[in-house]
């Protein structure tokens, strides 16, 4: 029988008589440039920054306001899911986020930047867990791993290509074309998707069942939301506004801390809860979300970090930065197919654990960076993060989806990809303070060996002026640039330590997955990962 037939007699299926890959080509398309927009803006800050006339503190709101109302749209789209029906649902959100991507290439000031932005976000957040249903529901159980692999080339290899596009399109023509590009694609992709996707009769009444059952948990809604925005602005914001050191940080942490403390009872008693708190607490998938977020956490860290390393230590161009990436994009895109058809035959589980070993050995040979490494070893080690990704990523969605009642998949959908953002806010966020504190400590320990009477000191200052003055300047000055240039080697060095720091600790982070993975329970292999009905 054909993935297409067999999705029909389910009776709930997107694709009709419809081949399910177009489905999933096009949703895949769309989530691409969905999670792209998480990045891209990433590396164009100054070039915002510069154009708006704001200093960079204030451009970084770009990036906060796009993260929060991704989070906070993820805890509506179950409920809107079912009220308006999953096809309906995500062509309004891929309506709205291509419409408010050409509104943020045409802002005229900040202040507008950051309203299209956050309608951008809000319209992402919706698009991403729907189209994952769509796809669980559109393949037969023994189809999906291949149907998931194609989603997670879009949704692990877009923050990939986000600093690589971004910082190409800035250097040559302008930021405002890192949302440009969003119209067209999303003006076919709309197009075509409402073409070929289709609600069948048993969505149809599952949606009509739903209304007439369920009530939207507006306090819930509210909860959640507040949760999650605050506890984004608190890590986003959090090292630059020094932390609690902060009215702000600590205004908003608190704001935080009472929404979670007041939603877990509130969840927890609810019939049809905004978000499904006794899901989360499941040994299962609550394995499963832990194991998304430290992927998140892994994945948009070393997406931030590494281009930010070669281009404070090694000299890169946003360009050269985001191409130090690409490799392992590719890398990445190769072993979704691999592990697609993998998975049909070996527990999620044991996967996993290969994939966090491999992303382990990545961030392992990341802690011998040295002052001449150049641009193969930065790619070869992000191609291992590359092999590593994929047998992570992809399992944990098929695991996380076993055993999941038919009507709750856009619930697990929601979850796991709040799991997978947040972890990767909090992720950034860990790295950010890793490297700030460290660089000081690295730092204030480095100058103890830096003693006038030093006779190590005193040779590379007189080597140090000596070349200054063969360049020109006058001896005094010369001494003054030589004091300058060994104050300058012991910041770089100081940061290459730190950074050190950094992936160490996300190498510890990768290995924590493999309890968690050991920790699943196996499913049926080859079509048992069919969900309850």
């Amino acid at each position: 029988m054909s993935a297409a037939a067999a999705v029909v007699d389910d009776g709930r299926a997107g694709a009709g008589h419809v081949n399910p890959w177009l489905i999933a080509i096009l949703v895949s398309l769309a989530v691409f440039m969905e999670v792209l927009d998480t990045t891209v803006a990433n590396v164009v800050l100054p070039y915002i920054a510069g154009d708006m006339g704001v200093g960079a503190d204030e451009a970084t709101w770009v990036v906060t306001t796009y993260l929060v109302a991704n989070a906070v749209s993820l805890t509506a789209s179950p409920y809107l899911a079912r009220a308006l029906g999953r096809r309906t649902f995500f062509l309004a959100c891929l309506a709205l986020f291509t419409i408010s991507s050409a509104l943020c290439a045409e802002a005229w000031s900040l202040q507008s930047l950051l309203v299209f932005r956050l309608m951008q976000g809000l319209a992402g957040g919706g698009m991403v867990p729907v189209s994952q249903s769509i796809l669980a529901d559109s393949f037969p159980p023994e189809k999906r791993g291949q149907a998931f692999a194609l989603f997670g080339v879009a949704v692990v290899v877009a923050p990939i290509v986000g600093p690589t596009l971004g910082g190409w399109l800035a250097d040559t023509i302008s930021w405002r074309w890192c949302f440009q590009i969003n119209g067209p694609v999303g003006l076919v992709t709309m197009a075509l998707i409402a073409a070929v996707l289709r609600e069948p009769a048993g969505a149809v009444a599952e949606r009509k069942r739903a209304r007439r059952e369920s009530r939207f948990d507006g306090v819930g809604f509210v909860l959640v939301a507040t949760f999650l925005g605050s506890l984004e602005i608190a890590l986003d914001r959090g090292l630059e506004d020094d932390w609690f050191g902060s009215t702000f940080i600590i205004t908003v942490v608190a704001i935080c801390a009472t929404a979670f403390a007041l939603m877990i009872p509130w969840e927890m008693t609810r019939r049809d809860p905004m978000i499904d708190v006794r899901m989360v607490a499941s040994r299962h998938f609550g394995a499963c979300f832990l194991v998304m977020g430290a992927t998140g956490a892994v994945m948009y860290a070393t997406t931030q970090f590494m281009p930010q390393m070669v281009q404070q230590l090694y000299g890169y161009t946003a360009t050269w930065a985001g191409l130090v990436l690409s490799p392992g994009g590719v890398v990445t895109m190769a072993m979704m197919v691999v592990v697609g058809a993998l998975s049909n035959r070996i527990q999620p589980k044991y996967l996993i654990v290969a994939g966090a070993l491999l992303t382990a050995l990545s961030m392992l040979r990341l802690t011998s960076t040295y002052a001449d490494a150049g641009f193969w070893f930065f790619a070869n080690s992000r191609n291992l993060l590359g092999a590593g990704l994929p047998l992570i990523f992809l399992p944990i969605m098929t695991a996380s989806y076993d055993g999941i009642p038919a009507a709750r998949t856009d619930m697990a959908s929601a979850l796991i990809n709040a799991s997978r953002n947040t972890g990767g806010s909090i992720g950034v966020s860990f790295a950010a303070n890793i490297l700030a504190h460290r660089s000081q400590m690295h730092q204030s320990r480095l100058v103890e060996h830096v003693a006038p009477s030093s006779p190590q000191l005193q040779e590379a200052m007189r080597r140090a002026t000596d070349a200054f003055v063969a360049q020109g300047s006058a001896p005094g000055h010369a001494h003054e640039q030589a004091f300058a240039w060994i104050a300058g080697q012991v910041e770089t060095q100081a940061a290459y330590l730190a950074y050190i720091d950094v992936f160490w600790v996300l190498m510890i982070v990768s290995l924590a997955l493999v309890p968690l993975a050991l920790s699943l329970r196996s499913v049926k292999l080859g079509g048992g990962m069919a969900m309850a009905h």
